[in-house]
């Protein structure tokens, strides 16, 4: 399998047209520039894009897919986009001086959209059986110090590895991890759909799932700079509304087989079985996309956990609100009549 990128029922909502919505915007869309990780997760963007609910809202979303959360955090930090869809952890570890990328502007990043708990699967390499088995091993990871290195890190703790039984090497993103675990150059790593099911057909071990150890865990999330969300309110809460209706096209069964055309359109390379076990677990009814697209405060305490434990120079983190903005969620759904 190659992937590159062509870049029970939910509750119906009948979203309203925002009073700034007219002709004209509908004429001269709002640009909004969203980088992305290549991965299954983006779905919604997908349907958001396809089916047309950016267009309903005003905007004209495009998908910008990042080699890895370094040249990602950078390039939201430095305003080269608008948004970044990227864990919730790459916001605590740069607003909290522990990121690794070296950026030109001052770090002030808000979350305003939850997506997921980050689908994560432990991936290791055939002849990998137990996890002693990784003893001396090297995996690979995105950043050694942000996004779901920590993650991985205590899944290898609690199943009796320590920090010196293995070496962890910062490959980038998904893909990038993907084609070095298929190259041999690493032995293992944290995957996402579709590339967990594309390595299982090849033989590669789901070792461990992220959500067994973790219980709630917030993974992805929308993130903006401040002052960009500032002066770009109303564009925030469209962007959220499209989400909301997205998901709830998406959880439709009635709308599965164009759902899975929409996935291999986007991932191109994706096989339809690739799409079908993705479908199965991306909009898993109690462990899918969060429905109505809000970040979950408790996930955020695990992840402040982790970091806390982990995080260098070491801090304690305990406040989720410290790295989010629910103003814009909450005036978008109040604008949504169910």
């Amino acid at each position: 399998m190659s992937i590159s990128s062509t870049i029970p029922r939910s509750r119906r909502r009948a979203t309203f047209v925002p009073a700034r919505f007219s002709d004209n915007l509908a004429m001269n869309p709002v640009r909004l520039d969203v980088n992305v990780f290549l991965a299954g997760f983006n779905w919604p963007l997908w349907v958001g894009q396809d089916k047309g609910f950016f267009a309903r809202e005003g905007l004209d979303v495009r998908l910008e897919p990042t080699p890895g959360s370094i040249a990602q955090m950078s390039g939201l930090i430095d305003g080269r986009f608008d948004i970044a869809m990227t864990a919730i952890d790459n916001i605590v570890a740069y607003m909290e001086g522990q990121g690794e990328a070296e950026t030109v502007a001052q770090p002030d990043l808000v979350a305003v959209m939850g997506a997921d708990n980050g689908f994560l699967s432990l991936i290791v390499s055939p002849d990998i059986h137990h996890f002693s088995d990784l003893r001396g091993k090297a995996l690979s990871v995105d950043a050694l110090t942000t996004g779901y290195a920590f993650v991985l890190r205590k899944i290898l703790a609690v199943n009796g590895l320590n920090e010196g039984d293995y070496q962890l090497v910062k490959v980038g993103g998904m893909r990038e991890r993907f084609d070095a675990l298929l190259a041999g150059k690493h032995v293992g790593t944290l995957s996402v759909p579709p590339y967990t099911f594309a390595a299982a057909d090849k033989g590669f071990r789901i070792l461990a799932v992220a959500a067994d150890a973790l219980d709630h865990y917030q993974g992805v999330v929308a993130a903006v700079r401040r002052g960009w969300a500032d002066a770009h309110k109303g564009d925030i809460e469209s962007f959220i509304r499209a989400n909301i209706a997205a998901l709830d096209w998406l959880y439709d069964r009635a709308n599965k087989a164009e759902a899975l055309r929409i996935f291999q359109a986007h991932l191109a390379g994706a096989s339809p079985g690739d799409a079908e076990r993705s479908y199965a677990v991306l909009l898993d009814g109690r462990t899918g996309f969060f429905r109505d697209a809000k970040i979950d405060a408790v996930g955020v305490r695990t992840v402040l956990a982790l970091r806390s434990d982990y995080g260098v120079p070491r801090k304690h983190l305990s406040e989720p609100e410290k790295y989010s903005d629910m103003s814009f969620y909450e005036t978008a759904v109040s604008q949504t009549k169910v």
